[in-house]
């Protein structure tokens, strides 16, 4: 029997997991409350998921934000759980050789097909620094990037080697996009929502509802014992443990009034060239 079809009929939602440590504290706490049994888990890279979500082989799920932002009319934001940052956010970054002022015309390469931080990054240069690369995509490993290429862009766990381990050792500047973004605008920065398709909502409004509270419920918990969650990340990962706590409470999981406003802020900049109206009705899941 088709498992899909299965869970639908139990009643058990088909939701996304992003298999970067950015989103560790919002699945970790799953098992400790006791909800992870509950969901119809699926692993996958940021920019697989949101595919998954548009096209209905998921019910709930993180989005990146341009996708989100260019399927707003099918999809519900969940309140006060994103990805994001207000500041630095450590792991997404512009990794260079010259000064950015200097990379027009300049190879760039991209490590990573995110829409968003790449849409982050090309805003940045063009609008901050009036440069215009010339980007390409390629794997995220920095010592072959530096061979073909100006600068880098980097994204998740490929960025925090990047720029903790590599980009110190080969003499590199690294640039945050998250602080790039907040210097400019004034306002958080967020790179993915947790979504729910709308006609999924329309169908099982009290399990979506149990789902958001699950995951929400899952976060406090991680960050109340952000520590341990450090920890036992650092037995798996190539970072010690006081790296990653402070990594983990680098990072913003908010999605209130202020990332809203980032949210819009983006939308308005970037909208007509990268698929969605500047002034995009970005919708919120009701309580």
């Amino acid at each position: 029997m088709d498992n899909s079809a299965s869970d639908r009929r139990s009643g058990r939602p088909r939701v996304g997991h992003i298999q970067f440590l950015n989103c560790l504290p919002l699945y970790w706490g799953l098992a400790r409350t006791g909800t992870l049994l509950d969901l119809d888990l699926t692993k996958d890279t940021p920019e697989k998921l949101s595919e998954q979500l548009v096209r209905g082989d998921l019910d709930i799920g993180p989005v990146t934000l341009v996708e989100f932002l260019r399927n707003a009319d099918d999809l519900v934001a969940l309140p006060d759980i994103a990805v994001g940052c207000d500041g630095p956010v450590m792991s997404c970054v512009i990794v260079s050789q010259v000064p950015l002022d200097k990379l027009d015309g300049a190879r760039v390469a991209l490590g990573s097909t995110s829409r968003t931080s790449v849409r982050l990054a090309q805003l940045l240069l063009a609008e901050q620094y009036g440069v215009r690369p010339d980007y390409y995509t390629c794997p995220p490993d920095l010592s072959l990037m530096m061979q073909e290429a100006d600068a880098a862009v980097l994204i998740g766990d490929a960025a925090l080697r990047a720029s903790l381990h590599d980009a110190p050792r080969l003499g590199l500047e690294v640039h945050d996009l998250g602080q790039m973004w907040k210097d400019w605008t004034g306002l958080p920065f967020v790179f993915a929502v947790w979504a729910v398709r709308k006609d999924y909502l329309a169908r099982s409004p009290h399990i979506v509802a149990d789902v958001h509270e699950a995951f929400l419920a899952s976060r406090d918990v991680s960050l109340d014992e952000v520590g341990k969650v450090a920890e036992q990340a650092a037995r798996w990962e190539a970072f010690d443990a006081e790296l990653l706590e402070r990594y983990f409470t680098t990072l913003d999981f908010r999605f209130g009034p202020d990332q809203l406003a980032g949210v819009t802020e983006f939308a308005r900049r970037t909208g007509p060239t990268t698929g969605f109206p500047a002034d995009v009705r970005v919708e919120l899941l009701k309580p």
